[in-house]
């Protein structure tokens, strides 16, 4: 296994400590170096990978093969008999999915002899009341040694890190209480205008005094320090919408109602109109049955010129009718193309990030959450966005999909708003969260390279 020296720096780290927080840069070979790390470590016997399920093979199972060949791997998805082959199996790793962790609850005597956990994008587990986390505190309590990778650890707010955390060390560095952690690193604001609804805001130096805490457990790597890499641009596209959807914008953000030759559009509360003017913005607008009313194809075509007028592309969509409209237009044009999203099986779209890389496809249309973890499109150079989305997490690793290790040229990523709408609103918040995000990420970067030292 040949190593970077950032990796090799984390495979020692890793191989040396017992509860570890990889939160290095998306592209940085987390995976890579957990592998070596695994082989370094004096006390080995086998090691749990809990992975989204995207990534499974084509992340894990595909370094453990090029970079440790002398190490057998086994994937556990499916159902009970398939799962329960991969445990019994001689497989020094196996790797698992997120949601197969509820199933490891019932199971609990398949992991005897292990010794390593990993899990892989750990923010899957921020929420602390969800079936999955619960799950991950059962599973983790049978393992000696525990690493959690993320290069989006905070990606919304501060609290999120804490349950993954006590998964690391029951509490002993953020405490027990997720209360009294929010106390301490956020004030409660009223909300006016609403019943009791509070917003917890962070305090200064929240960001600093976590870090702190986490300081001697935690690894970090920014990406542009590890690489010589050509340069990355990103842009918002401004645009101007024809005065007719214009209009039918005004109507229905002052109104929060609008009348189509397909239906009406009713959306009284605030979170639900904020959904309904981005959709339209985006060319459709869905009813409260989830029927789609088409409202203009302007979006679409822009991201088709777009697509034109560059090498290889990834477009990110969050409606399932920019999905079906851009591969049709595709399909006119005569654009040879691949989809990721939740409907496209882990088979296919191995097939389609080969064929990207390989040239034969001219632009993949992804979802952000089903192709922002693990995947390596370095073939591509421009990311499109055809509409915003607030999840910050989402935004930095889709990304990171074509600005990694391997890049040889000039990368960009192109974000699409409509001039004087609310998707100018959603991409400065989605920067403002990227900001707090970035600043808690480089107090971990100079915290854990003093501990290092």
């Amino acid at each position: 296994m040949k190593l970077f020296k950032h990796q090799q720096q984390t495979a020692e780290f890793w191989s040396s400590q017992q509860r570890i927080f990889d939160s290095s840069d998306p592209g940085t070979g987390k995976t890579i170096a957990a592998i070596a790390g695994y082989k370094m470590s004096n006390v080995r016997e086998r090691m749990l990978v809990i992975a989204p399920l995207s990534i499974l093979k084509p992340s894990w199972g595909d370094d453990i093969t090029r970079f440790a060949p002398e190490l057998t791997y086994a994937v556990a998805h499916g159902d009970h008999t398939k799962r329960l082959k991969a445990f019994e199996s001689t497989a020094e790793i196996v790797v698992i999915n997120h949601d197969g962790v509820k199933w490891l609850t019932k199971n609990l005597s398949l992991l005897a002899n292990f010794s390593h956990l990993v899990v892989d994008e750990f923010t899957a587990f921020k929420n602390r009341t969800t079936q999955r986390s619960k799950a991950l505190a059962q599973v983790a309590k049978s393992f000696e040694y525990i690493s959690m990778l993320s290069g989006t650890p905070n990606s919304n707010k501060i609290t999120d890190i804490w349950f993954p955390a006590t998964i690391i060390d029951q509490g002993v560095r953020l405490g027990t209480n997720y209360f009294r952690f929010q106390n301490e690193v956020c004030t409660p604001i009223p909300l006016p205008y609403t019943n009791n609804a509070t917003e917890w805001r962070e305090k200064e130096g929240a960001r600093e005094y976590v870090a702190d805490c986490l300081k001697d457990i935690t690894v970090r790597h920014v990406f542009e320090e590890c690489t010589d890499i050509p340069e990355h641009s990103e842009h918002t596209m401004l645009v101007e919408m024809p005065p007719k959807v214009m209009k039918e914008y005004q109507e229905l953000k002052d109104h929060a109602f609008i009348s189509f030759s397909q239906g009406n559009i009713d959306a009284q509360h605030a979170g639900i109109l904020a959904k309904k003017l981005l959709q339209l913005l985006s060319g459709a607008i869905y009813n409260e049955d989830g029927e789609v009313i088409d409202c203009h194809p302007h979006r679409y075509e822009l991201v088709l010129d777009l697509i034109q007028q560059r090498e290889q592309c990834v477009v990110a969509f969050n409606w399932r009718h920019e999905r079906i409209a851009l591969a049709k237009l595709a399909d006119k044009l005569k654009i040879p193309y691949g989809i990721i999203d939740g409907t496209v099986s882990v088979k296919d779209r191995e097939r389609v990030v080969a064929d990207f890389q390989n040239g034969k496809l001219k632009v993949i249309f992804a979802q952000p959450q089903s192709a922002g973890h693990g995947l390596t499109l370095t073939a591509g150079t421009s990311t499109i966005w055809c509409s915003p989305t607030y999840n910050a997490e989402h935004f930095v690793q889709f990304n990171r999909r074509i600005y990694r290790t391997g890049q040889k040229k000039k990368t960009e990523t192109v974000m699409i708003a409509a001039r004087n709408t609310i998707e100018e609103t959603v991409y400065e918040k989605l920067n403002g969260k990227v900001v707090r995000l970035e600043e808690l990420l480089q107090l971990f970067a100079e915290f854990s390279k003093t501990t290092q030292k």
